[in-house]
């Protein structure tokens, strides 16, 4: 019997979509599986482009259908931004391989600053792209500045016209070999400060734009390009002055949420094979399951897996409920790029502790796996970047809750339209939140997540009893290690909160518990050990630390649970 918290080929039925999502996410699964693991893995070892898939999406309207907000859809009733099957598709494209989730994920960033855009005719030849099947290029990375646009060297120079002349080189472009439209970002040189800032749509089949190579050994072309007196025309202007600045930040708040969807596809693929070939292989006269060490690192990543998805999908709900006057997204939205993506990580190691050779062969998809893994938290920057980032809402989040109404589960057929109207990327350390303490207590009867809400109300007393000074303030090392704490609390809280959505089976999220328990506990004493650390800090890291509740009769039954995935999928040959 599959287990429903995981994504399985075999059984996988989206009722909840509309009909047209429904059929498109199902013949998704089916074109993989048609196509088979032996074909799958040979185009991931031949870094072929994908050009059988982007055949596929276009004869489907797979990208137009799923990227095209309502507002710039015509007359097509199907065709909306909903972020809900978005991270569906995520979810299924990571399964069977990060190049395919790339090639998507990259066209969302490129059409961010388009679909924000008062350009109507800039956006009505994005529409027209995507039904052409085109995929799209998001140009804000260089080689020397990194993601630092304050610093960009893509200069446009005023061609008298109305236009300019775009010359500059853009590093890390997903898709720059092949991008019917490429949103860049720039400056212009007759103009100074966040006022010069322009983003402009470029094509990168035009004689001025210079492909220059692929930057990583892949299927993901991940571009270095170059324009060369590149023409701007006034119809090409996206954005300028500081809400240029704004669509680029905007647009990461929309696009780099889908890693955690990724990552999880990538962790449920590679948990049917590990457990498969573990409790499959005898060693000493027995199944190498039956080791007590096994059984807890495979529980260890199945548990945390189910965490992952639970945030996940909750994280959806906020996105699709934010407003003017409800931007919690911005907290959840690097909760997902940093706290997802790093589970997913520690997922993959878990199970490679278990299998380990096995993990290397070059006919499994684990292999691809345990590399691709580690590209997710650092597709965003860094774990530190989207840390210091969640930071800025510690105090308001824990000390300062707000009212708001309850936000319901969003599977419904609506357009987030707000996502491409999110006005200034300012202002974070004011946005308020609802009580967390809401979700812990509607499980505080079960014995680890009361135990792990003694960490979280510890953290309250830090913040406002051992809090970093302003001299503390400026040592990052520190300051992340205080990250990691209160990440924990809110990666806990919305676990919860869906768990009570959808009824997760409380031995799971107890097992769940007891691993976040650990995992605060490794914090703090980390956060001991910093050598900027007070010795009041030093004694509250070591009394923040706490043993999980150990249930033997629970951990079976979850076992129970992780070992039913043998044999549950195996891809096509």
């Amino acid at each position: 019997m599959a287990d429903p918290l995981l994504f399985n080929p075999r059984t996988y039925d989206p009722a909840h979509f509309d009909p047209e999502t429904r059929r498109l996410l199902r013949a998704t699964v089916d074109w993989f599986e048609t196509r088979g693991k032996r074909k799958l893995i040979e185009d991931y070892r031949s870094r072929a482009w994908l050009s059988d898939f982007l055949a596929f999406s276009t004869k489907e309207g797979l990208f137009a259908t799923f990227l095209t907000p309502a507002a710039a859809a015509g007359d097509s009733a199907d065709k909306r931004w909903d972020t809900a099957r978005i991270a569906a598709l995520n979810e299924i494209f990571g399964f069977y391989g990060l190049d395919y989730w790339y090639a998507w994920q990259v066209t969302i960033l490129g059409l961010g600053p388009v679909w924000q855009s008062d350009n109507a005719a800039a956006r009505d030849r994005a529409a027209e792209l995507l039904e052409q099947g085109e995929v799209f290029a998001f140009g804000l990375s260089e080689k020397t500045h990194g993601a630092d646009i304050y610093s960009t060297d893509m200069l446009l120079e005023p061609d008298g016209e109305g236009g300019f002349r775009a010359t500059g080189s853009k590093y890390y472009i997903g898709n720059g070999n092949a991008a019917g439209l490429v949103s860049v970002f720039g400056r212009r040189t007759d103009v100074e400060g966040p006022e010069g800032y322009v983003f402009f749509a470029a094509d990168s089949r035009h004689e001025a734009y210079h492909l220059v190579k692929n930057v990583v050994d892949s299927s993901k072309y991940v571009s270095e390009f170059r324009l060369e007196n590149y023409p701007v025309a006034a119809a090409d202007v996206l954005h300028t002055g500081q809400a240029a600045f704004d669509a680029a930040l905007n647009t990461v708040n929309v696009g780099k949420f889908n890693l955690c969807t990724a990552s999880i596809g990538i962790c449920e693929h590679a948990m049917y094979e590990a457990v498969t070939h573990a409790h499959n292989r005898v060693l000493y006269g027995r199944p190498v399951t039956a080791f007590p060490h096994v059984r807890r690192e495979l529980t260890d990543a199945y548990v945390r897996l189910v965490g992952m998805k639970l945030f996940s999908d909750r994280a959806v709900d906020y996105f699709r409920t934010a407003g003017p006057d409800d931007r919690r997204y911005l907290l959840f939205n690097p909760m997902t790029k940093m706290k997802v993506t790093t589970e997913g990580e520690k997922v993959i190691d878990l199970m490679w502790d278990v299998i380990a050779a096995k993990g290397f062969e070059k006919d499994t998809y684990f292999a691809q796996a345990a590399s691709e893994i580690r590209g997710l938290p650092k597709l965003e920057g860094t774990v530190h970047v989207n840390l210091a980032l969640i930071l800025k809402f510690m105090g308001n989040h824990l000390l300062n809750p707000a009212e708001y109404a309850p936000v319901p589960t969003r599977l419904d057929a609506a357009d987030d339209a707000f996502l491409f109207r999110q006005g200034p990327a300012r202002g974070l350390s004011a946005v308020r939140f609802h009580d967390w303490r809401t979700a812990y207590d509607g499980y505080a009867h079960l014995p680890n997540v009361a135990r792990f809400r003694e960490q979280a109300d510890a953290l309250c007393a830090f913040v406002t009893t051992a809090a970093p000074d302003k001299e503390q303030s400026r040592d990052l090392d520190l300051l992340l290690a205080v990250g990691q704490l209160f990440a924990l609390v809110v990666h806990g809280q919305l676990i919860l909160e869906q768990a009570a959505l959808t009824g997760t089976e409380e031995d799971v999220l107890d097992e769940l518990f007891a691993v976040l328990v650990r995992d605060y506990s490794a914090h703090a004493v980390e956060l001991h050990g910093k050598d900027s650390a007070t010795e009041e800090q030093q004694e509250w890291a070591l009394g923040a630390v706490r043993r999980p509740v150990v249930d033997a009769a629970r951990s079976a039954r979850v076992w129970e649970r992780v070992e039913a995935l043998s044999g549950a999928y195996e891809m096509a040959p």
